[in-house]
Protein backbone atom coordinates (compact mmCIF):
# COMPACT_ATOMS: atom_id res chain seq x y z
CA UNK A 1 0.00 0.00 0.00
CA UNK A 2 1.30 3.47 -0.92
CA UNK A 3 2.46 5.76 1.89
CA UNK A 4 3.90 8.73 -0.01
CA UNK A 5 1.70 9.08 -3.08
CA UNK A 6 -1.84 10.40 -2.65
CA UNK A 7 -4.53 11.01 -5.27
CA UNK A 8 -2.26 13.42 -7.15
CA UNK A 9 1.41 12.86 -6.42
CA UNK A 10 3.32 13.45 -3.20
CA UNK A 11 2.47 16.42 -0.99
CA UNK A 12 3.32 17.59 2.49
CA UNK A 13 4.26 20.41 4.83
CA UNK A 14 7.78 21.54 3.95
CA UNK A 15 10.20 20.46 6.66
CA UNK A 16 8.07 17.51 7.70
CA UNK A 17 8.95 13.87 7.10
CA UNK A 18 6.57 13.93 4.12
CA UNK A 19 8.30 16.81 2.33
CA UNK A 20 11.95 17.82 2.70
CA UNK A 21 15.24 17.98 0.82
CA UNK A 22 16.27 14.49 1.87
CA UNK A 23 13.07 13.03 0.42
CA UNK A 24 13.60 15.10 -2.75
CA UNK A 25 17.15 13.74 -3.06
CA UNK A 26 15.95 10.16 -2.61
CA UNK A 27 13.17 10.71 -5.13
CA UNK A 28 15.69 11.96 -7.68
CA UNK A 29 17.82 8.85 -7.25
CA UNK A 30 14.73 6.62 -7.35
CA UNK A 31 13.49 8.16 -10.60
CA UNK A 32 16.87 7.60 -12.25
CA UNK A 33 16.98 3.99 -11.05
CA UNK A 34 13.41 3.52 -12.30
CA UNK A 35 14.42 4.68 -15.78
CA UNK A 36 17.52 2.50 -15.84
CA UNK A 37 15.56 -0.54 -14.67
CA UNK A 38 13.15 -0.01 -17.56
CA UNK A 39 16.02 0.52 -20.03
CA UNK A 40 15.03 4.16 -20.54
CA UNK A 41 17.61 6.93 -20.88
CA UNK A 42 17.34 8.76 -17.51
CA UNK A 43 16.71 12.31 -18.68
CA UNK A 44 14.14 14.17 -16.57
CA UNK A 45 12.59 17.58 -17.24
CA UNK A 46 11.78 19.52 -14.07
CA UNK A 47 9.39 22.42 -13.55
CA UNK A 48 8.11 24.16 -10.44
CA UNK A 49 5.67 26.76 -9.19
CA UNK A 50 6.49 29.93 -7.24
CA UNK A 51 6.74 28.56 -3.68
CA UNK A 52 9.65 29.66 -1.53
CA UNK A 53 10.72 26.04 -1.05
CA UNK A 54 10.71 25.24 -4.77
CA UNK A 55 14.32 26.14 -5.56
CA UNK A 56 15.82 24.10 -2.69
CA UNK A 57 13.68 21.06 -3.50
CA UNK A 58 14.59 21.43 -7.17
CA UNK A 59 18.27 21.50 -6.24
CA UNK A 60 17.95 18.43 -4.01
CA UNK A 61 16.01 16.31 -6.49
CA UNK A 62 18.40 17.37 -9.28
CA UNK A 63 21.38 16.24 -7.21
CA UNK A 64 19.68 12.91 -6.62
CA UNK A 65 19.08 12.44 -10.35
CA UNK A 66 22.63 13.33 -11.39
CA UNK A 67 24.36 11.38 -8.61
CA UNK A 68 22.48 8.26 -9.74
CA UNK A 69 23.63 8.81 -13.32
CA UNK A 70 20.70 10.72 -14.78
CA UNK A 71 20.43 14.03 -16.62
CA UNK A 72 18.15 17.00 -15.94
CA UNK A 73 16.42 19.67 -17.98
CA UNK A 74 15.34 22.65 -15.87
CA UNK A 75 12.22 24.33 -17.25
CA UNK A 76 11.93 26.86 -14.41
CA UNK A 77 8.65 28.37 -13.23
CA UNK A 78 6.04 26.72 -15.44
CA UNK A 79 2.51 25.23 -15.13
CA UNK A 80 2.15 21.54 -14.38
CA UNK A 81 0.43 20.69 -17.71
CA UNK A 82 3.34 22.29 -19.56
CA UNK A 83 5.66 19.64 -18.16
CA UNK A 84 3.24 16.93 -19.32
CA UNK A 85 3.50 18.38 -22.82
CA UNK A 86 7.24 19.03 -22.72
CA UNK A 87 8.14 15.56 -21.45
CA UNK A 88 7.17 14.23 -24.86
CA UNK A 89 8.26 17.20 -26.96
CA UNK A 90 11.73 17.34 -25.40
CA UNK A 91 12.04 13.53 -25.56
CA UNK A 92 12.58 13.30 -21.82
CA UNK A 93 12.04 9.99 -20.06
CA UNK A 94 10.00 11.60 -17.27
CA UNK A 95 8.55 14.97 -16.32
CA UNK A 96 8.68 16.14 -12.71
CA UNK A 97 6.74 19.07 -11.24
CA UNK A 98 7.53 20.56 -7.85
CA UNK A 99 4.22 21.95 -6.61
CA UNK A 100 1.48 21.48 -4.04
CA UNK A 101 -1.20 22.70 -6.42
CA UNK A 102 -3.90 24.74 -4.61
CA UNK A 103 -2.39 24.24 -1.13
CA UNK A 104 -0.79 27.11 0.87
CA UNK A 105 2.86 28.06 0.27
CA UNK A 106 4.03 26.20 3.38
CA UNK A 107 3.30 22.95 1.51
CA UNK A 108 5.00 21.52 -1.52
CA UNK A 109 4.93 18.32 -3.54
CA UNK A 110 5.93 16.29 -6.57
CA UNK A 111 3.90 15.27 -9.61
CA UNK A 112 5.41 12.85 -12.13
CA UNK A 113 4.58 12.42 -15.81
CA UNK A 114 5.70 9.71 -18.21
CA UNK A 115 7.16 10.38 -21.64
CA UNK A 116 3.68 10.24 -23.22
CA UNK A 117 2.42 13.06 -20.96
CA UNK A 118 0.28 10.86 -18.70
CA UNK A 119 0.65 10.41 -14.95
CA UNK A 120 1.99 7.30 -13.28
CA UNK A 121 -0.34 4.40 -12.57
CA UNK A 122 -0.83 3.17 -9.00
CA UNK A 123 1.45 0.22 -9.74
CA UNK A 124 4.19 2.51 -11.06
CA UNK A 125 3.90 4.77 -8.01
CA UNK A 126 4.31 1.73 -5.76
CA UNK A 127 7.51 0.77 -7.58
CA UNK A 128 8.95 4.26 -7.10
CA UNK A 129 7.99 4.24 -3.41
CA UNK A 130 9.96 1.00 -2.98
CA UNK A 131 12.95 2.55 -4.74
CA UNK A 132 12.74 5.57 -2.42
CA UNK A 133 12.61 3.26 0.61
CA UNK A 134 15.75 1.49 -0.62
CA UNK A 135 17.58 4.82 -0.39
CA UNK A 136 17.44 4.66 3.42
CA UNK A 137 20.26 6.78 4.84
CA UNK A 138 20.86 8.52 1.52
CA UNK A 139 21.00 12.32 1.75
CA UNK A 140 22.51 15.27 -0.11
CA UNK A 141 25.88 16.18 1.34
CA UNK A 142 25.03 19.85 1.74
CA UNK A 143 21.58 19.39 3.28
CA UNK A 144 20.69 22.25 5.61
CA UNK A 145 17.41 21.86 7.55
CA UNK A 146 14.96 24.71 7.87
CA UNK A 147 12.76 26.73 5.55
CA UNK A 148 14.61 28.40 2.66
CA UNK A 149 14.37 32.11 2.09
CA UNK A 150 11.50 33.26 -0.10
CA UNK A 151 12.31 34.33 -3.62
CA UNK A 152 11.36 37.97 -3.98
CA UNK A 153 11.53 38.52 -7.73
CA UNK A 154 10.08 36.63 -10.64
CA UNK A 155 10.54 37.98 -14.16
CA UNK A 156 7.27 38.54 -16.03
CA UNK A 157 8.94 39.01 -19.41
CA UNK A 158 10.23 37.52 -21.52
CA UNK A 159 8.99 33.96 -21.29
CA UNK A 160 11.71 31.32 -21.23
CA UNK A 161 11.98 28.85 -24.11
CA UNK A 162 9.92 26.17 -22.36
CA UNK A 163 7.03 28.49 -21.51
CA UNK A 164 7.13 29.73 -25.10
CA UNK A 165 6.86 26.20 -26.48
CA UNK A 166 3.93 25.51 -24.15
CA UNK A 167 2.25 28.78 -25.14
CA UNK A 168 2.57 27.96 -28.84
CA UNK A 169 1.06 24.53 -28.20
CA UNK A 170 -2.01 26.01 -26.47
CA UNK A 171 -2.49 28.82 -28.97
CA UNK A 172 -2.47 26.24 -31.76
CA UNK A 173 -5.29 24.39 -29.97
CA UNK A 174 -7.63 27.19 -31.06
CA UNK A 175 -6.97 26.29 -34.70
CA UNK A 176 -6.63 29.84 -36.01
CA UNK A 177 -9.52 31.49 -34.17
CA UNK A 178 -9.33 34.47 -31.87
CA UNK A 179 -11.14 36.11 -28.95
CA UNK A 180 -11.31 39.68 -30.18
CA UNK A 181 -14.08 41.56 -28.44
CA UNK A 182 -14.07 39.34 -25.35
CA UNK A 183 -13.06 41.08 -22.14
CA UNK A 184 -11.55 38.84 -19.47
CA UNK A 185 -9.98 39.11 -16.02
CA UNK A 186 -7.32 36.54 -15.11
CA UNK A 187 -6.46 35.51 -11.55
CA UNK A 188 -3.09 33.76 -11.77
CA UNK A 189 -2.98 32.76 -8.07
CA UNK A 190 0.53 34.26 -7.80
CA UNK A 191 1.54 30.87 -9.12
CA UNK A 192 3.05 29.04 -12.06
CA UNK A 193 0.72 30.61 -14.66
CA UNK A 194 1.47 34.22 -13.63
CA UNK A 195 3.57 34.92 -16.70
CA UNK A 196 2.41 32.56 -19.43
CA UNK A 197 -1.40 32.79 -19.01
CA UNK A 198 -1.68 36.56 -19.72
CA UNK A 199 0.69 36.13 -22.67
CA UNK A 200 -1.50 33.40 -24.20
CA UNK A 201 -4.84 35.18 -23.87
CA UNK A 202 -3.42 38.44 -25.17
CA UNK A 203 -1.96 36.58 -28.16
CA UNK A 204 -5.44 35.15 -28.78
CA UNK A 205 -6.86 38.66 -29.06
CA UNK A 206 -8.77 38.99 -25.80
CA UNK A 207 -8.81 42.22 -23.80
CA UNK A 208 -7.02 41.09 -20.65
CA UNK A 209 -6.89 42.44 -17.10
CA UNK A 210 -4.59 40.48 -14.78
CA UNK A 211 -4.69 40.03 -10.99
CA UNK A 212 -2.57 38.00 -8.55
CA UNK A 213 0.39 37.91 -10.92
CA UNK A 214 3.10 39.19 -8.54
CA UNK A 215 4.48 36.10 -6.75
CA UNK A 216 6.94 36.58 -3.91
CA UNK A 217 7.43 32.97 -2.83
CA UNK A 218 4.83 33.12 -0.08
CA UNK A 219 1.66 34.55 -1.61
CA UNK A 220 0.78 31.64 -3.91
CA UNK A 221 -2.94 30.81 -3.51
CA UNK A 222 -3.21 33.41 -0.71
CA UNK A 223 -6.73 34.91 -0.95
CA UNK A 224 -6.60 34.33 -4.69
CA UNK A 225 -6.78 31.64 -7.32
CA UNK A 226 -9.33 28.89 -7.85
CA UNK A 227 -9.92 28.36 -4.12
CA UNK A 228 -10.50 32.03 -3.26
CA UNK A 229 -12.38 33.87 -6.00
CA UNK A 230 -13.97 36.73 -4.03
CA UNK A 231 -11.54 39.37 -5.33
CA UNK A 232 -11.82 38.08 -8.88
CA UNK A 233 -15.60 38.26 -8.69
CA UNK A 234 -15.34 41.92 -7.69
CA UNK A 235 -12.79 42.61 -10.43
CA UNK A 236 -15.06 41.12 -13.11
CA UNK A 237 -17.88 43.46 -12.07
CA UNK A 238 -15.61 46.50 -11.74
CA UNK A 239 -14.09 45.93 -15.18
CA UNK A 240 -17.43 45.00 -16.76
CA UNK A 241 -15.73 41.89 -18.11
CA UNK A 242 -17.37 39.03 -19.98
CA UNK A 243 -15.67 36.39 -17.85
CA UNK A 244 -13.16 35.83 -15.06
CA UNK A 245 -10.72 32.92 -15.05
CA UNK A 246 -9.04 31.73 -11.85
CA UNK A 247 -6.19 29.21 -11.95
CA UNK A 248 -4.68 27.32 -9.05
CA UNK A 249 -1.03 27.50 -7.99
CA UNK A 250 0.27 25.07 -10.59
CA UNK A 251 -2.14 25.99 -13.37
CA UNK A 252 -3.97 22.72 -13.94
CA UNK A 253 -7.35 23.85 -12.54
CA UNK A 254 -9.80 26.51 -13.65
CA UNK A 255 -12.74 28.14 -11.90
CA UNK A 256 -14.77 30.59 -14.01
CA UNK A 257 -16.70 33.71 -13.00
CA UNK A 258 -19.68 34.92 -15.06
CA UNK A 259 -20.19 38.50 -16.23
CA UNK A 260 -22.60 38.92 -13.29
CA UNK A 261 -19.95 37.85 -10.77
CA UNK A 262 -21.27 34.33 -10.17
CA UNK A 263 -18.74 31.61 -9.37
CA UNK A 264 -19.11 28.50 -11.53
CA UNK A 265 -17.78 25.01 -10.87
CA UNK A 266 -15.99 22.45 -12.97
CA UNK A 267 -19.40 20.86 -13.55
CA UNK A 268 -20.57 24.01 -15.34
CA UNK A 269 -17.45 24.06 -17.49
CA UNK A 270 -17.86 20.38 -18.38
CA UNK A 271 -21.52 20.82 -19.29
CA UNK A 272 -20.93 23.88 -21.48
CA UNK A 273 -18.07 22.25 -23.37
CA UNK A 274 -19.96 18.96 -23.69
CA UNK A 275 -22.91 20.78 -25.25
CA UNK A 276 -20.61 22.60 -27.68
CA UNK A 277 -18.76 19.43 -28.65
CA UNK A 278 -22.02 17.54 -29.15
CA UNK A 279 -23.45 20.22 -31.43
CA UNK A 280 -20.18 20.24 -33.40
CA UNK A 281 -20.21 16.42 -33.61
CA UNK A 282 -16.86 16.36 -31.77
CA UNK A 283 -17.91 14.60 -28.55
CA UNK A 284 -16.26 11.26 -29.21
CA UNK A 285 -18.53 8.31 -28.36
CA UNK A 286 -20.97 10.82 -26.84
CA UNK A 287 -19.60 10.40 -23.29
CA UNK A 288 -18.49 12.56 -20.38
CA UNK A 289 -16.79 11.33 -17.20
CA UNK A 290 -16.54 12.98 -13.78
CA UNK A 291 -16.06 11.97 -10.17
CA UNK A 292 -18.50 11.15 -7.40
CA UNK A 293 -18.23 14.78 -6.29
CA UNK A 294 -20.14 16.07 -9.32
CA UNK A 295 -23.58 17.52 -8.69
CA UNK A 296 -26.72 15.54 -9.51
CA UNK A 297 -28.04 18.57 -11.36
CA UNK A 298 -25.05 18.41 -13.70
CA UNK A 299 -25.56 14.69 -14.28
CA UNK A 300 -29.25 15.21 -15.07
CA UNK A 301 -28.41 18.08 -17.45
CA UNK A 302 -26.05 15.80 -19.41
CA UNK A 303 -28.75 13.14 -19.62
CA UNK A 304 -31.16 15.75 -20.97
CA UNK A 305 -28.68 16.35 -23.80
CA UNK A 306 -28.61 12.62 -24.51
CA UNK A 307 -24.99 12.29 -23.34
CA UNK A 308 -23.76 9.10 -21.66
CA UNK A 309 -22.32 9.75 -18.22
CA UNK A 310 -19.58 7.79 -16.42
CA UNK A 311 -18.85 8.35 -12.73
CA UNK A 312 -15.44 7.63 -11.18
CA UNK A 313 -13.71 7.76 -7.82
CA UNK A 314 -11.99 11.02 -6.86
CA UNK A 315 -8.78 11.83 -8.71
CA UNK A 316 -7.97 12.93 -12.24
CA UNK A 317 -6.18 9.63 -12.90
CA UNK A 318 -9.47 7.80 -12.35
CA UNK A 319 -11.16 10.00 -14.93
CA UNK A 320 -8.31 9.50 -17.37
CA UNK A 321 -8.56 5.72 -16.98
CA UNK A 322 -12.29 5.68 -17.74
CA UNK A 323 -11.92 7.96 -20.76
CA UNK A 324 -9.19 5.75 -22.17
CA UNK A 325 -11.26 2.60 -21.60
CA UNK A 326 -14.39 4.11 -23.15
CA UNK A 327 -12.51 6.03 -25.84
CA UNK A 328 -13.87 9.38 -24.70
CA UNK A 329 -12.25 12.81 -24.75
CA UNK A 330 -14.02 14.93 -22.12
CA UNK A 331 -14.03 14.56 -18.35
CA UNK A 332 -13.15 16.35 -15.16
CA UNK A 333 -13.67 17.21 -11.54
CA UNK A 334 -16.04 19.66 -9.92
CA UNK A 335 -12.95 21.41 -8.52
CA UNK A 336 -12.11 22.63 -12.03
CA UNK A 337 -9.61 20.00 -13.17
CA UNK A 338 -10.89 19.26 -16.69
CA UNK A 339 -9.43 17.06 -19.43
CA UNK A 340 -9.73 17.48 -23.19
CA UNK A 341 -7.92 14.33 -24.28
CA UNK A 342 -8.19 15.13 -27.97
CA UNK A 343 -6.04 18.20 -27.25
CA UNK A 344 -3.87 17.35 -24.23
CA UNK A 345 -2.94 14.37 -22.09
CA UNK A 346 -3.85 15.92 -18.76
CA UNK A 347 -5.97 18.60 -17.10
CA UNK A 348 -4.92 22.12 -18.02
CA UNK A 349 -6.43 25.29 -16.55
CA UNK A 350 -5.33 27.56 -19.39
CA UNK A 351 -6.62 25.14 -22.03
CA UNK A 352 -9.91 24.92 -20.10
CA UNK A 353 -10.15 28.71 -20.26
CA UNK A 354 -9.52 28.66 -23.99
CA UNK A 355 -12.27 26.08 -24.50
CA UNK A 356 -14.73 28.04 -22.33
CA UNK A 357 -14.08 31.23 -24.29
CA UNK A 358 -14.52 29.21 -27.47
CA UNK A 359 -17.97 28.16 -26.20
CA UNK A 360 -18.97 31.77 -25.48
CA UNK A 361 -17.93 32.67 -29.01
CA UNK A 362 -19.58 29.58 -30.54
CA UNK A 363 -22.94 30.07 -28.86
CA UNK A 364 -22.70 33.89 -29.06
CA UNK A 365 -24.24 33.98 -25.62
CA UNK A 366 -23.16 35.39 -22.23
CA UNK A 367 -21.66 32.87 -19.81
CA UNK A 368 -24.57 33.33 -17.39
CA UNK A 369 -27.04 32.11 -20.00
CA UNK A 370 -24.97 28.99 -20.70
CA UNK A 371 -24.51 28.21 -17.00
CA UNK A 372 -28.21 28.67 -16.22
CA UNK A 373 -29.01 25.57 -18.26
CA UNK A 374 -27.86 23.54 -15.25
CA UNK A 375 -29.99 23.52 -12.11
CA UNK A 376 -27.59 22.46 -9.37
CA UNK A 377 -28.92 20.80 -6.23
CA UNK A 378 -27.91 22.22 -2.84
CA UNK A 379 -24.68 20.60 -1.66
CA UNK A 380 -22.84 20.61 1.65
CA UNK A 381 -19.19 19.60 1.98
CA UNK A 382 -17.47 19.44 5.37
CA UNK A 383 -14.05 18.17 6.41
CA UNK A 384 -13.35 16.33 9.66
CA UNK A 385 -9.79 15.86 10.94
CA UNK A 386 -9.05 12.21 11.68
CA UNK A 387 -6.17 10.39 13.35
CA UNK A 388 -6.72 7.15 11.40
CA UNK A 389 -8.35 6.05 8.16
CA UNK A 390 -9.96 2.62 8.63
CA UNK A 391 -12.38 1.19 6.10
CA UNK A 392 -15.81 2.58 6.94
CA UNK A 393 -17.31 -0.90 6.81
CA UNK A 394 -15.09 -1.86 9.75
CA UNK A 395 -16.58 0.88 11.99
CA UNK A 396 -20.25 -0.05 12.65
CA UNK A 397 -21.37 3.36 13.92
CA UNK A 398 -20.02 5.13 10.82
CA UNK A 399 -21.52 2.60 8.45
CA UNK A 400 -24.86 2.85 10.23
CA UNK A 401 -25.13 6.67 10.06
CA UNK A 402 -24.16 6.71 6.36
CA UNK A 403 -26.67 4.02 5.40
CA UNK A 404 -29.49 5.58 7.42
CA UNK A 405 -28.85 9.00 5.83
CA UNK A 406 -28.85 7.50 2.34
CA UNK A 407 -32.11 5.71 3.07
CA UNK A 408 -33.68 8.91 4.41
CA UNK A 409 -32.73 10.97 1.33
CA UNK A 410 -33.70 8.29 -1.17
CA UNK A 411 -33.75 9.45 -4.79
CA UNK A 412 -33.88 13.11 -3.75
CA UNK A 413 -30.26 13.23 -2.65
CA UNK A 414 -27.05 11.36 -2.10
CA UNK A 415 -24.20 10.93 0.37
CA UNK A 416 -20.48 10.55 -0.32
CA UNK A 417 -18.03 10.04 2.52
CA UNK A 418 -14.35 9.53 1.74
CA UNK A 419 -10.88 10.17 3.07
CA UNK A 420 -8.64 12.84 1.57
CA UNK A 421 -5.78 11.34 -0.41
CA UNK A 422 -3.35 14.07 0.66
CA UNK A 423 -4.45 15.25 4.15
CA UNK A 424 -5.59 13.69 7.47
CA UNK A 425 -9.21 14.52 6.68
CA UNK A 426 -12.51 12.78 6.10
CA UNK A 427 -14.65 14.58 3.53
CA UNK A 428 -18.42 14.42 3.87
CA UNK A 429 -20.57 15.50 0.93
CA UNK A 430 -24.38 15.50 0.92
CA UNK A 431 -26.76 16.70 -1.79
CA UNK A 432 -30.48 17.16 -1.38
CA UNK A 433 -33.43 19.44 -2.00
CA UNK A 434 -33.27 21.31 1.34
CA UNK A 435 -29.97 23.01 2.20
CA UNK A 436 -30.79 23.44 5.90
CA UNK A 437 -31.68 19.77 6.18
CA UNK A 438 -28.58 18.41 4.44
CA UNK A 439 -26.35 20.72 6.52
CA UNK A 440 -27.86 19.14 9.65
CA UNK A 441 -27.37 15.62 8.24
CA UNK A 442 -23.75 16.31 7.28
CA UNK A 443 -23.10 17.60 10.79
CA UNK A 444 -24.53 14.43 12.33
CA UNK A 445 -22.30 12.21 10.17
CA UNK A 446 -19.31 14.43 10.99
CA UNK A 447 -19.99 14.11 14.72
CA UNK A 448 -20.05 10.32 14.52
CA UNK A 449 -16.82 10.19 12.49
CA UNK A 450 -15.05 12.65 14.81
CA UNK A 451 -15.92 10.57 17.86
CA UNK A 452 -15.03 7.26 16.21
CA UNK A 453 -11.70 8.20 14.60
CA UNK A 454 -10.12 10.58 17.12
Amino acid sequence: MKKLFGTDGIRGLVGSEQMNEILAFKLGKALTRYCLANRIKPEIIIGRDTRASGSSLESAVSRGITEAGGQIILAGIIPTPAIAYLAKKENASLGLVISASHNPYEHNGFKIFKNDGTKLTDAEEEVIEKLIAEENGSRPAEFMPGEPEAETHFDKIPLNDYNNKYAEFLINNLAGGDFKGIKIVLDCANGAAFNVAPHIFKKLGAEVTVTSDSPDGKNINANCGSEHTENLQKAVLENKADIGLAFDGDGDRLIAITETGERLTGDHLLYICARMFKEENKLKNNIVASTVMSNLGFINALKNLGIKYFQTDVGDQQIHNVLMEEEGILGGEESGHVMFLDRHTTGDGILSGIMLLSAIKYFNQPLTGLADEISLMPKILINIKVESKPDFSSVPEIQKIILSTEEYLGKDGRVNVRYSGTEPLCRIMIEGTDEKEIRYLAGKIGEVIKNALN
